[in-house]
């Protein structure tokens, strides 16, 4: 099972960076943009638990990504924790990456059709449900 889910993940990483690549970004930077754009301010470890992120992973993207300006963040109450957000260079990077998700997010579903996009979708919300929560089969 993992083994096959890692092999569909990693040829849909490539679908998708390839999609994204002339701006400079990979899949996972773009996830996160996308999160960040729908939280609005938010932990890292919320972020992380949102995204089924490891921190190590999850602190060098944000590091990447504050590095060329697409990410802010500051300290939270807690010295260890940081709070992000998009910064005005992340909103347009994401506005700028859309149309090239959009286009490569249609692909996979014109192959697909409708009814296994939309299973897959569900099964991965379960699977991901399950892996994280293995206790909480609700």
């Amino acid at each position: 099972m993992c083994a096959s889910f890692r092999r569909a993940a990693r040829a849909l990483t490539q679908h998708y960076d390839e999609a994204i690549r002339p701006l400079g970004l990979r899949v996972t930077q773009l996830t996160v943009l996308q999160a960040l754009s729908l939280t609005g301010g938010i932990s890292q470890g919320k972020l992380g638990e949102i995204l089924a992120m490891d921190s190590t992973t999850l602190t060098r993207t944000l590091e990447l990504m504050r590095r060329s300006g697409w990410v802010s963040r500051k300290r939270g109450a807690d010295r260890r924790e940081w709070w992000l957000q998009l910064s005005a260079s992340g909103h347009d990077q994401l506005r700028r990456a859309l149309p090239a998700w959009k286009k490569a997010q249609s692909q996979m579903a014109d192959q697909l059709g409708d009814k296994l996009w939309h299973d897959l979708f569900k099964l991965a919300d379960r699977v991901t449900t399950v892996a994280t929560n293995p206790g909480d089969l609700s």
